[in-house]
């Protein structure tokens, strides 16, 4: 056991998934969260595909979203929460469209698509079909990843010797360094429920352009999650009539029969965005380390982050 004291400021999927790997190294370990219901961890699609989700510009966070997806299987069993193994399609409305997704992978024809999924829209074109690509309910990872963490000796505190700041979008506010770096980016996302009658969700995971919109179906238990808008407008709550028509409209091109389900939940969360949307994960000064700016990235890279930062704890750079 080390006599280092963690204190981590931050109780999504980065703050408990560092709490908790320092715990099992051996540090005596705290949590502090003021919780919020726009956390990026709890309004989030739960996907964890890094080459379906790549935009261009951001090699640098593929490479580390793929060295994460292959920790996420060992992470999973390990907090005893179930992946969706199904894998994504990525499909598109538009010849752009599909142009714009073949670095995911070979291209699909038309027919050869909804042969995996018959459920897909007639303005489908063709898409890829990402079977490594990995899923999970992110709602059900926080609570295991909570309960983990006290069963590791967790405690909720404010004090240590060595403080980790992943308090994702509001990590700017907590240290200076952080201040012009880390802002918030606002998305807004639905959660569908399957109603009697209705076609049952897909088996996989959808992401979809829509001429040039993105727009993700997630299968969950009894329903979809659907997202996301993505706006730089601050720590703005509100949920848009027109993000809701956007999200809805190009959804039911890509899957038309949830028209069928009930819309039972429309909620904001925000991402930590960086600069160049890299996390930054680095020691800000002797005694405060930096786990933030993971953008769309943060559940996929949890793991990822947690052993960075124990390296650094234990005297690596990142």
């Amino acid at each position: 056991m080390s006599s280092v004291e963690v204190a981590v400021r931050g109780g999504g999927v980065i703050g408990l998934s560092v709490a908790l790997a320092a715990a099992r190294a051996g540090y005596s370990v705290s949590v502090f969260d003021e919780g919020s219901p726009h956390a990026g961890s709890r309004v989030a699609g739960g996907m964890l595909a890094p080459l379906t989700e790549a935009w261009p510009g951001e090699e640098a966070v593929v490479a580390q979203g793929v060295e994460a997806l292959a920790l996420w299987p060992v992470f999973a069993e390990s907090i005893g929460v179930e992946l969706f193994t199904a894998g994504t399609l990525a499909v598109g409305t538009q010849s752009g469209d599909l142009a714009d997704l073949r670095h995911a992978g070979e291209l699909l024809t038309s027919r050869e698509i909804r042969a995996l999924e018959p459920s897909l829209g007639p303005a489908v074109r063709g898409g890829v079909y990402a079977p490594g690509d990995l899923a999970v309910d992110n709602r059900l990872l926080l609570s295991a990843l909570w309960k983990a963490c006290v069963e590791a000796g967790v405690v909720s505190s404010v004090d240590g010797q060595v403080e980790v700041i992943a308090a994702g979008a509001w990590s700017g506010a907590l240290h200076a360094a952080l201040r012009d770096v880390i802002r918030p980016v606002k998305g807004e996302i639905l959660r569908l429920t399957h109603r009697p009658g209705a076609l049952p969700p897909p088996r996989y995971t959808i992401r979809a352009l829509v001429s040039g919109r993105p727009v993700y179906l997630v299968p969950r238990a009894g329903g979809l999650v659907v997202g996301a808008t993505q706006y730089e407008a601050g720590f703005d709550t509100d949920v848009s009539v027109a993000g809701v028509r956007d999200l809805l409209r190009d959804a039911e091109t890509v899957l038309p029969g949830i028209a069928e389900y009930a819309l039972t939940e429309a909620a904001v969360g925000f991402r930590a965005g960086s600069p160049d949307n890299v996390p930054i994960v680095r020691w800000l000064e002797p005694g405060v380390i930096a786990a933030t700016g993971h953008h769309r990235n943060g559940l996929l890279l949890a793991p990822h982050t947690a052993r960075l930062v124990v390296e650094l704890l234990q005297g690596g750079s990142s």
